[in-house]
């Protein structure tokens, strides 16, 4: 389980947010949703970990993210904006690179990722030669290949296809089904899923 709680930040000045609270239980998919400026990106750094909020605490499983920093990481798969991957590696040596930090090495998983995300064909061309379209799907891989509970991810729809979308919610959906958890920001509408979607909606006021 993560917890929110009475989250505040500020930004050049500006209140983002303030006393937002919530918990994100296993099989949840959560929506965070909000205007441009509205402190989306800002929230899930701090929900990942990455950055800190001006008050307040995040929780995994009832402790406080900050001291136990590493071990929530164990648990957590964040996608930013940046695909978070090396240029100079191909999009297969760069999964390959993923499974072996998380102690796995599954080269039928890896090959079924690179499939997955339309890049059967492009394994061996280095990153810095692919279109960013192609390097966000590299990054996207990773969610097939994750092992992790609890994935945040920031704008995982954006250039990616129609057919792709509905490939990631059937996977967000499957994932929520074994007990994960999806907290996703996006611009797009989300299309019709069988498990529901609840929303966090950001507004530059306060939140309770």
């Amino acid at each position: 389980m993560l917890e929110a709680i009475n989250l505040s930040c500020v930004r050049d000045e500006r209140s983002l947010f303030n006393n937002l609270s919530f918990i994100l239980s296993p099989g949840e998919i959560v929506q965070v949703a909000g205007q441009n400026g509205a402190g989306k990106t800002s929230l899930l750094r701090i929900l990942a970990g990455l950055a800190q909020p001006d008050k307040g605490e995040v929780h995994w499983q009832g402790r406080n993210t900050r001291r136990n920093r590493d071990r929530y990481h164990q648990y957590l798969l964040f996608l930013g904006h940046q695909p978070g991957i090396k240029s100079v590696l191909t999009p297969f040596e760069n999964l390959a690179f993923y499974q072996s930090v998380s102690a796995n090495s599954d080269p039928q998983a890896l090959w079924s990722a690179l499939e997955r995300v339309g890049l059967v064909g492009y394994e061996d061309v280095p990153v810095a030669q692919l279109s960013a379209g192609q390097q966000r799907r590299v990054a996207l891989a990773r969610l097939w290949l994750s092992s992790a509970p609890l994935w945040i991810l920031d704008e995982p729809l954006t250039a990616i296809d129609k057919q792709g979308v509905g490939e990631l919610m059937s996977l967000f959906e499957q994932h929520a089904e074994q007990g994960g958890m999806v907290l996703l920001t996006t611009h797009q509408d989300l299309p019709g899923t069988s498990r529901p979607v609840r929303k966090i909606h950001l507004s530059g006021v306060e939140n309770r």
